[in-house]
């Protein structure tokens, strides 16, 4: 039989080893946990009516069976039972004893398979906890030392869940324990059951929110990156100036066409009657100048402003490698609704076939300005060389007519 005085000892070595070694992450299995496990193992013990001999056993195993955290948590069980023989060392403890109370040290290694009765009440002691009502304010500790001595992390749903799992399967092996504990555990059980219920509910609504904020960010996102403000103004100015200019092209060319429709219906009302004179002989030739004047002005005029249509035709591999431009009718006019609204889905969508399309839009709108007002400066240049020579030439018509005698009021 072990005097009190040795317990008192022992219970000082524990609380000097754990104050003293104990790393400051170890916050559940430290010397309160210790000594809440010997007091199980009495009130168990004692209910289960064992012999004082064996619930002396049962408190020194108690005692020692987490002072191996002192040198880490894996395996600290062997770490213990080596506390263990290092302290009774010296103490007339036999070596039959000493492996009685290392076995119930081992028996509590999780998950627990008592072989007999003794493990059965260290192992129901060291879990007495999960059948009270601080049962989470334990499992919270424990929570919290796991992730600081492994260094990870445990997610609510993880932890609930290792709960769980560990409520379902676990079970007391004494009666009294059975008896005292069972019915706050399952209660504790369903708890945890409920709380994971919730959490998963919880965790699927926020990712469900997170979800929509991410589409919400990626729709403002590819907002964003389309043309920005300053792009879509130049581009809609430049665009706006060059019609403007194709506008005026065209009002010139109908200017220059109109004039010299002008001119040849009175060319042709007033001086063509006059040729069939013998003495008209002179105006011949400046008159059919100038009509061939005027005609080939009309004529560059109207290849100004004449237009062209292309084939307004496009298929599918055309958008796919971007070589179509759908801004301009000429292009799609022929095709099916269905297929130029896909096309231009596709061009919305995509920010640098959108921008090439505007390139090419306003590059070959320059093209056919070009086109137009060479065309109008050839028409002008004609018209008026033209004319300087007309005019030139009637009045030398006229002067030799003169120098010929033929009479004015014939003329």
């Amino acid at each position: 039989m072990v005097e009190k005085e040795f317990f008192k000892e022992v219970s000082e070595y524990i609380f000097g080893l754990f104050k003293n070694e104990l790393p400051p992450q170890v916050v559940y299995h430290n010397y309160d946990h210790t000594l809440l496990v010997v007091k199980n193992v009495i009130e168990i013990g004692e209910s289960e009516n064992i012999s004082i001999e064996d619930l002396e056993l049962l408190q020194l195993a108690a005692w020692f069976h987490d002072t191996g955290f002192v040198n880490g948590f894996e395996n600290h069980e062997e770490k213990s039972k080596k506390i263990l023989n290092e302290f009774l060392v010296g103490k007339n403890f036999s070596s039959e004893k000493i492996e009685k109370i290392e076995k119930l040290i081992d028996a509590t290694k999780i998950p627990q398979n008592p072989l007999n009765k003794l493990e059965e009440i260290i192992c129901d002691a060291d879990l007495y906890h999960i059948g009270t009502e601080n049962f989470t304010e334990k499992t919270n500790l424990l929570r919290s030392e796991w992730e600081q001595l492994c260094n990870k992390y445990l997610s609510d749903v993880e932890f609930l869940k290792g709960n769980e799992k560990f409520l379902s399967e676990h079970k007391f092996f004494t009666d009294y324990a059975f008896g005292k504990l069972n019915e706050q555990k399952t209660v504790n059980w369903l708890k945890v059951k409920k709380d994971l219920n919730k959490t998963i509910a919880k965790n699927e609504e926020l990712e469900l929110k997170n979800k929509l904020k991410k589409e919400e960010v990626k729709r403002k996102k590819d907002k964003d990156e389309r043309p920005e403000r300053g792009i879509e103004t130049m581009y809609r100015v430049t665009l706006k100036n060059h019609i403007k200019l194709s506008d005026i092209a065209d009002t010139k060319a109908n200017i220059l066409l109109s004039v010299s429709a002008i001119i040849l219906s009175i060319a042709l009302s007033t001086l063509f009657p006059k040729l069939d004179k013998a003495d008209n002989y002179y105006l011949i030739y400046p008159t059919l100048f100038f009509l061939f004047i005027t005609v080939i002005t009309m004529v560059y005029s109207i290849l100004s402003t004449r237009p062209k249509v292309t084939s307004g035709k496009f298929t599918k591999e055309d958008v796919v490698n971007k070589k179509v431009n759908l801004l301009f009718f000429g292009n799609f006019h022929k095709m099916p609704l269905e297929d130029f609204q896909e096309g231009m889905s596709q061009l919305m969508n995509d920010r640098d076939y959108l921008y090439k399309s505007l390139m090419k839009d306003l590059y070959f709108l320059g093209i056919v300005l070009e086109k137009k007002y060479r065309l109008l400066r050839i028409a002008y240049n004609i018209f008026m060389i033209g004319i300087i020579i007309s005019v030139i030439a009637f009045v030398i018509a006229f002067e030799m007519m003169k120098n010929a005698g033929v009479p004015a009021d014939l003329i």
